[in-house]
């Protein structure tokens, strides 16, 4: 039997996760001298309290060698075989990690690394995707190959709320931070060549900018994999994601709109009122 893993940068939700057999392997959240596990024993709201209150970012860690081999070792003892994903490398030291653990355990033949190039749902459409050719009975290695195609394919943005946490983050500089608070800026971010950049910036009211932000993307929505597209956020009001969901139903292109909510990686770096669309471009 061949299992699918990923670390938690997925942010598929628990129902998902269910539903396809998926296992996580949580990232570390580090606030002062504490060390939480993503998606374990810390939520979103509780690094936004933290990081408001200490006016900085928490740092974010990769999972331990003994965290991974702790997880891998009872499938591999079982003799199945174990298709893995990471958050991007230029991003985080998580694969290299799941590599030294597979070698460990001299187990590099049966577990199958991934380099995603991505983040949130932009993991978690390739891991879906992995999951889905793992019930029709693929091999291992043709899964691979299929994926290492997509990766290529998977379009993933936000556009966030509030510039504090890029700034914070060393990510965004202070007069920028400054300037976009005071004229209400509101940046796209992509993720292109495994990489987070700055894209389009919308101006005005945040309920009005994320709807104008998905229908920027309405050409190439119609074109994508129709399977599915993913709207994932960091504690969005329910009113945007609503909109967003239900302008995206109305294409009548998807066959599944998901909702998840953003990890604790992405909320890290990103703030609240993070709101994203992420698909797979079509062939």
């Amino acid at each position: 039997m061949i299992r699918i893993f990923s670390d938690s940068t997925c942010d598929l939700s628990d129902e998902l996760l269910r539903r396809y057999g998926i296992t996580l392997l949580p990232l570390y959240i580090i606030l002062g001298e504490k060390q939480y596990k993503d998606r374990v024993n810390i939520t979103p709201q509780d690094i936004f309290n933290w990081s408001d209150r200490h006016k900085t970012t928490p740092k974010t860690s990769a999972a331990s060698l003994e965290d991974i081999t702790e997880k891998i070792k009872p499938v591999l003892d079982r003799g199945d075989e174990i298709i893995v994903f990471s958050i991007s490398l230029e991003m985080s030291n998580m694969g290299n990690v799941i590599r030294l653990a597979a070698q460990s355990l001299e187990a590099e033949d049966r577990v199958h690394y991934i380099d995603s190039r991505n983040l949130s749902t932009g993991i978690g459409h390739l891991v879906v995707e992995a999951a889905v050719m793992a019930q029709q009975g693929m091999s291992a290695d043709e899964i691979v190959r299929r994926i290492n195609e997509l990766i290529p394919r998977v379009r993933a943005s936000f556009v966030v709320d509030t510039l504090t946490y890029l700034h914070r983050g060393g990510r965004c500089g202070g007069l920028a931070a400054l300037a976009g608070s005071v004229l209400k800026l509101h940046p796209k971010i992509h993720v292109k060549d495994g990489v987070m950049g700055a894209g389009k910036k919308y101006r005005g009211r945040y309920s009005d900018i994320i709807v104008n932000y998905a229908k920027d993307m309405e050409q190439q929505l119609l074109k994508a994999k129709p399977d599915r597209v993913f709207v994932t956020h960091s504690t969005c009001d329910k009113e945007v994601t609503a909109k967003v969901c239900s302008y995206l139903q109305g294409l009548g292109h998807f066959k599944e709109v998901l909702e998840t909510e953003a990890g604790g990686v992405v909320s890290s770096h990103c703030g609240p009122g993070t709101l994203g669309v992420l698909y797979i471009e079509g062939e």
